[in-house]
């Protein structure tokens, strides 16, 4: 007997207890506080609610779930609102925002009221999330409302089963077994995005296949829909612009033929009268092959505003994306989004909105922001970040984004004046859009923890806190999804989060140091390519972006260079204009340096870029020590995953360092600084590598 009472307390143990991952951040383990745990428990022993909708039975089934997980009890269900602890209510608060809530707290009750049943959802899950981080209950009075209306993860998913750019499996949808059956694992997806308020999704690839808006394909959408409803989660759908001609059988999709116009016209009615609540369109036009007005002699605006008048009767959107540029070798691809939209500002149908990459070539690894967040005063324009990390080491690489979030964020357009965010242009305080979005590329999966590296969570969570309130801290979020995914002692958490915040500038510095950029394997856009000089368009390739030659290295985007700086308020174009003046983290996206250039810290380029390789590999080392401490103290499968991924991380930064330094010397004809030793890998060894992982 001694000996089975040994082996259950083993088993139990954060040693022993293995962790799949699949909870994500609603772990709802029970919480070892005692004293807290008892004060949760008695304000949350009785539940009455005003409200009987769909959302108002997950509302509940939330409270069960984390009351009987988190504190061991099952919360009574009372119809007396004044006998009750906890009382959640639909009802009119003094913010008029549908999704706002408000939480108060006497010593006798909490209640949780909203302007509707959503709301009250969303203040649900603020309060378990005070729970799960050791948070006071006691005389509560909060207001919260999200600053951005439309909150949502884009999946690059396709009807055949796999994911463009996804690295955490296949994809999550089952189109063969919908609509007859609803995976349980789309609930827990819709759980976790309201948890975090994000209130839209974009079910398929931009690069998208016409038959998603077939009958085929509308009737399995409408059971995702039914399924996303009662979490406050719209559906959207990304579609092909020749839709017309491959599914109508027209001559045509110029979007400004009659026939073409009746068509989608037609084709929005049959959305609507299936899907009543259907959000909109994404759109994917004249970019990297996609078809789109301009084949047809037509502008962007023309196709737009077609599909805008289209879906305007369902009060559906149209997201349309600025990710276009031209095939010009003699151009600048940083100008190209600018000079194809900004010309058109103030002339979109107003159930359109733009959606921005953060910067202006494609989620590379740090990028200035886009000049379009503060150049489209009239037409509102979204924020698209990729959660998925096609640049940033795919899933063995540990990167926290939510630093690169804010640091996107907080940076000032100038627009009107000092202080005029990004997060301010996309909340709509500065332009006073009618719209407001931000959405994540997801990174999510049919592994079993969602997301491929376990850490990679953590980008999902902060794109929904970041999106309900941009002004939120990445070093806030860390510290909440730490507590929330771990429940580890201070000392293990402080830990975690540490490594968190310093792993994207870690990744920075071995692989895009200075502001190199684009310099990743050709197509996979896996690892060091920096020697690719030909593919199938010249700004495909990585001389087109770092320029190296004998006297340094850097794309001129001055006036002397490209000139695409002045797209920038001259306020912010000062920033980056001066080569002595700029920080040094954006110095090669904007001047060709000499490789003996010196830097406000003393060093030449030459010196500073090889020290930030090195050190970046030195840090990886000590992300690996870092994170053995944390053996016994987490559970075993999320250590052991990540441990074997941080030795991956290890190898992959050395060759990113190794064939960098050695490519780019062959340029500045100038040693490896003291005290860092040459590689003793040859550059054609280095290549050779490029072959294993282009099978990934």
């Amino acid at each position: 007997m001694r000996f089975i009472i040994l082996l259950l307390l083993s088993m139990i143990s954060y040693g022993s207890f293995a962790d799949d991952g699949y909870r994500l951040w609603l772990k709802y383990d029970r919480i070892q506080n005692e004293t807290l745990r008892k004060n949760y428990a008695q304000k949350l022993a009785s539940v009455s609610v005003n409200f009987s909708d769909e959302t108002a039975k997950v509302t509940v089934s939330e409270i069960e779930k984390a009351t009987s997980g988190l504190l061991g009890i099952k919360s009574k269900t009372l119809s007396n609102t004044a006998q009750a602890t906890l009382v959640l209510k639909v009802g009119k608060i003094e913010n008029e925002n549908p999704e706002a809530f408000e939480i108060k707290s006497s010593k006798n009750q909490t209640v949780i009221i909203s302007n509707t049943s959503k709301g009250v959802l969303y203040g649900v899950f603020e309060l378990i999330r005070r729970m799960q981080t050791s948070e006071s209950l006691e005389n509560l009075k909060i207001t919260s409302a999200p600053k951005i209306q439309l909150r949502m993860l884009n999946h690059w998913d396709n009807n055949n089963g796999t994911i463009e750019r996804g690295y955490a499996g296949m994809s999550m949808w089952k189109w063969y077994e919908l609509p007859e059956r609803i995976d349980s694992r789309y609930i827990d997806y819709a759980r976790a995005n309201a948890s975090i308020g994000i209130n839209g999704t974009v079910l398929n690839n931009v690069n998208a296949s016409a038959r998603f808006i077939t009958p085929e394909y509308l009737g399995k959408v409408k059971a995702l829909a039914d399924a996303f409803r009662p979490y406050g989660i719209k559906v959207f759908l990304s579609i092909n612009f020749a839709s017309p001609k491959i599914l109508g059988g027209l001559k045509t999709a110029d979007p400004l033929d009659p026939e073409v116009k009746h068509w989608w016209k037609s084709k929005a009615d049959e959305v609507y009268k299936l899907i009543p609540d259907f959000g909109g369109f994404v759109v994917k036009a004249n970019s990297e092959g996609e078809p789109g007005p301009m084949d047809f002699g037509r502008t962007h605006k023309d196709g737009a505003n077609m599909l805008a008048e289209a879906i305007a009767p369902h009060n559906g959107l149209i997201i349309w994306r600025a990710f276009v540029y031209n095939f010009d070798p003699k151009g600048d691809r940083f100008a190209a989004a600018y000079n194809e939209f900004k010309r058109f500002d103030g002339e979109f149908l107003p159930n359109i909105i733009i959606q921005v990459k953060n910067g202006p070539i494609d989620f590379q690894v740090r990028e200035p922001i886009s000049p379009l967040f503060g150049a489209m005063e009239k037409t509102p324009v979204s924020m698209e970040f990729q959660l998925t990390q096609e640049y940033l080491g795919w899933a063995t690489h540990w990167v926290y984004e939510g630093p690169m979030f804010e640091e996107v964020l907080k940076t000032d357009t100038h627009a009107k004046g000092k202080g005029s965010t990004v997060a301010k242009v996309i909340d709509g305080e500065v332009f006073k859009y009618p719209i407001t979005s931000m959405i994540g590329v997801a990174n999510t999966g049919s592994d079993r923890n969602w997301t491929g590296h376990p850490m990679a969570q953590a980008n999902w969570y902060a794109l929904g806190r970041m999106a309900w309130n941009p002004e939120l801290t990445s070093e806030k979020i860390a510290d909440e999804w730490v507590k929330m995914t771990f429940q580890s002692d201070s000392k293990s958490s402080e830990t975690i989060k540490k490594i968190m915040l310093e792993s994207r500038e870690i990744y920075t510095n071995y692989t895009n140091p200075l502001g190199v950029h684009h310099v990743m394997g050709e197509g996979h856009h896996f690892g060091p390519e920096p020697w690719v000089e030909k593919a199938p368009r010249p700004d495909w390739t990585a001389l087109y972006y770092h320029r190296a030659d004998s006297i340094g290295i850097g794309f001129d985007r001055t006036e002397k260079g490209s000139n695409s700086l002045g797209q920038y308020h001259p306020d912010l174009r000062s920033k980056y204009s001066d080569i002595n003046t700029i920080q040094p983290e954006f110095l090669l996206w904007f001047h060709h340096a000499p490789w003996t250039h010196k830097l406000q810290n003393g060093k030449t380029v030459w010196d500073e870029m090889v020290t930030r390789y090195y050190e970046g590999v030195k840090s990886v080392e000590k992300m690996q020590k870092e994170w053995a401490t944390m053996e016994g103290k987490i559970d075993s499968e999320t250590f052991e995953n990540v441990e074997a991924r941080l030795k991956t991380q290890y190898k992959e930064a050395l060759w990113w360092r190794d064939a960098s330094v050695l490519y780019f010397q062959k340029y500045s004809k100038m040693p490896v600084p003291s005290p860092y030793q040459k590689s003793t890998r040859t550059l054609e060894e280095l290549k050779g590598l490029v072959d294993v992982y282009h099978v990934r």
